[in-house]
Order: C-alpha cells, then structure tokens, then sequence
C-alpha cells in the first residue's frame, strides 16, 4: 500500500497521556514528527502529508479529550494512537479499563493502535490483542500473560507491525516506532532522512511483503469490520463467503466494497497478511519452512514457496539467511 502523497493532507498522531507515562517517551514522539515534517520540507519535489501530533487525557469525566494539537484547527481523524511507556510497572487495572471504551472506539474508526513496552497492558485491556501476537519488555511478559493468557506475548521482537496494531518492546523503543510509523504512513525515504538527522539507527531495509500497510480510514465500516477479523486471527481459514458473511452483506457487494476501500480483492488482502505473517516466523522463530506454511493458513508448502517468492522476491529459505538475527 502506498504512503500518503495527497498534498494538502495530513497524518494526525495522537499520543496518549495517562498517570506515570514516560514524559520523554511523549516529549520525544513529538519532537520527532516535528522534524520529520521539517526534513520533509527540504526533500524539494517530493510532496508529503503534514504530519499532526495531537496527545490526549482523560478529562473530569472520563471522556478522551486533546490537550495539546501541533496543527490546530481541523477536525480530528487519528491515523494511530500510540500509548507510551511507563517509568512505574504494570498500570492498574483500573487505570486500563478507563481507556477501553477509547481505544475500541479510535480502533472501530480505523485508526492503527500502537505501543512502547509496558503500554501494550492497555491495548491487551481492550481486546484488540485477544489470539494475537504481541511485543512487550521482557520484564513483563509474564505478568501480560498472567493477566491476559490470549494474548501472544513475545519479548523476542523488538518491533512487531501486525496491520492495525504495532507493539514494541524496550522502554526506549518508541524512537523506532516513530520511523516504524513514518515509514508507513510516509515512506522508507522519510523515515531515513528523519533518522540520519536525528543521529538514530534506521530501520532495516524492508522487504515488499513482509511491509504490507493494509489501508483502515477508507470509512466503510462493514468492510472494516472484515479487516480487524482477520488481523484478529481469522486470515488462516478465511473465504470469500465467511468474509461477507462477517461484513453482513451479498458476496457479490462484499467483493465490490472490499475492493473499493482497501484497493485489493479479498484474496489478495489475505495473501499480504499471510505473507507478512511468515515473514516475521521466519525471521523471528525456528520452525520449519513447512510448519510456518500450515500456521499461516497454507495447506501445501508448495504453492506457500511459490506465493512467497512472488511477494517478497525471495524463497522463506534465503529469506530466512538474510534476514533473521545472527544472534
């Protein structure tokens, strides 16, 4: 999926605030989409979005309001909410179920959930994270999984981009995130200069299908409500008919809307995520190429090989050589 280009439009960020949240996490987030859009405008003929970096607190009555708006003046459409970490431990119960209700309803409207470290406790509070993988610190995966067993926590990748929610696991991990997000919504190039300019380490080079962006802010909620089902697990046994079905419309309007909002047929859609998925167990796990082809929804590990060489250029093989860690 390509970054947003349009000129004139913009990517609004919204940052969370919360009791015990890391103020550099919050101060450095903004600061560093501050110079994005700076290195953005020195890039001549390349025409970005703007970004906006909005952050948000629960107010005296527990409505989710902005209390800080980089841009302000237009109407809010968060592109991603990011929940910082904490310098505290694990954030209460209570806490988290203030939140819920937000997080479920920017989520419902397409926006992408995001976390650094222990701030993966608020999203695994809402659901979103119930069969999925999920990165966090490893000071806290078992207490994530103490008080959230359907979550799929892993310590061992620092950054895991699964669609519609992003997790990442070190306390300092949200300078990645941000190029993790600027590369998204704005393009690997950005997200370079961003980084040499900011002095930090930039992402590794990225591989076509293991960066599928799936788009969520096309509004149409039947067919969003089909995405977050197959982000949630679904994508390995999906069809066309249990999609429609999902989306509670004629598989014929099913097929056309789907198309229309996400810019791809369903069948495609559901090869991206599966690809993206096997890319990350081959990176990250050491099953074999068989097992990471059932797991992912593909009943012959041959025609897995040859759909994964056709989205990444690479057979899972020399996929793995390349691009696993070496430690």
């Amino acid at each position: 999926m390509k970054a947003k280009t349009d000129m004139g439009s913009e990517v609004e960020v919204g940052v969370l605030i919360y009791p015990d949240v890391q103020i550099a996490a919050v101060h450095g987030l903004t600061d560093l989409f501050a110079v994005a859009n700076r290195v953005a405008g020195e890039m001549g003929n390349i025409q970005l979005s703007r970004i906006r970096v909005t952050h948000w607190q629960l107010d005296s009555v527990g409505r989710l309001a902005p209390v800080y708006d980089s841009h302000p003046g237009a109407v809010h459409a968060l592109n991603v909410l990011v929940i910082p970490p904490s310098l505290r431990g694990a954030p209460p119960s209570e806490l988290l179920e203030r939140h819920c209700p937000h997080l479920c309803d920017w989520h419902g409207r397409g926006a992408v959930l995001a976390s650094v470290c222990i701030g993966v406790f608020f999203l695994a509070a809402s659901g979103v994270l119930d069969r999925r993988p999920a990165s966090t610190h490893q000071n806290y995966v078992h207490a994530l999984l103490e008080r959230y067993p359907e979550v799929r926590a892993d310590a061992n990748v620092p950054l895991l981009d699964d669609g519609d929610v992003v997790t990442s696991a070190g306390l300092m991990a949200w300078t990645g995130l941000g190029l993790r997000l600027l590369e998204r919504f704005l393009g690997a190039t950005l997200a370079f200069e961003t980084a040499r300019y900011l002095s930090l380490e930039p992402l590794p080079s990225a591989v076509a299908g293991a960066l599928f962006v799936p788009r969520l802010d096309h509004g149409d909620e039947a067919v969003l409500k089909v995405q977050h089902w197959l982000q949630g697990g679904a994508v390995q046994h999906a069809s066309v008919s249990s999609m429609a079905a999902c989306a509670g419309l004629e598989e014929r309007t099913f097929l056309r809307r789907f198309r229309a909002a996400t810019g791809l047929r369903p069948t495609h859609y559901c090869q991206q995520i599966r690809v993206g998925r096997a890319c990350r167990l081959l990176e990250f796990t050491r099953r074999n190429v068989d097992q990471i082809a059932w797991e992912v929804g593909y009943q012959d590990p041959g025609a897995f090989r040859k759909v994964f060489q056709a989205a990444t250029g690479f057979t899972p093989s020399d996929y793995r050589r390349r691009f696993a860690p070496t430690v």
